[in-house]
């Protein structure tokens, strides 16, 4: 008789462990869905693993943005304070005017892991074809995933996300930008 109940011990014990087994993978899987839902996307469905390393190397470079900003303030501060405000606040107008005429068109390619996304800017005037930066992605390993441009007052604005092939191999977003220049200057 005592067989019995010491059986039926270890099988409650055992519909325990399974319980919680199945409660802590419940709890994982949420906890991976709000961390998909935290980084950005792209148009793909990657297994866990890859949202995992995805997420690292996205917190790895908004680190890397805090503390380019951080670095920023605090020369801009230290510039303000040697400098009058007056003449600093004439410097950034002035700054700022010559960034809206003198940079155009500007090219910028962001590595977001398994995917990049293209921003284009150009004027009116400077005529390019869109296929031709499509092509540029994917001779170098990107498969476009969506594109589209809009005109604001006298710019053109592109803006082009795109896949990495081979997610191992990855793309080389200096080479992309170098030939971007190229084709666009």
């Amino acid at each position: 008789m005592k067989k019995n109940i010491g059986s039926t011990d270890d099988q409650a014990s055992k519909l325990d462990r399974k319980t919680v087994e199945r409660n802590r993978r419940i709890h994982m899987k949420g906890l991976c869905f709000k961390l998909a839902s935290l980084i950005p996307t792209c148009q793909f469905k990657p297994s866990r693993l890859d949202q995992l390393d995805y997420a690292a190397s996205y917190i790895t470079q908004l680190r890397g943005k805090i503390e380019k900003l951080k670095r920023t303030k605090e020369q801009r501060a230290a510039t303000s304070s040697s400098s009058g405000s007056s003449i600093m606040s004439t410097n950034m107008i002035d700054h700022n005017m010559m960034i809206g005429t003198r940079q155009l068109p500007i090219v910028d390619v962001r590595d977001l892991g398994p995917c990049i996304e293209v921003i284009l800017i150009s004027g009116l005037q400077k005529n390019f074809m869109l296929y031709e930066v499509i092509n540029i992605l994917q001779e170098e390993g990107a498969d476009v995933v969506s594109a589209c441009f809009y005109t604001a007052g006298d710019k053109v604005f592109h803006t082009i996300h795109a896949q990495v092939k081979i997610s191992r191999v990855g793309i080389e977003t200096s080479r992309v930008r170098q030939r971007l220049h190229e084709l666009i200057y």
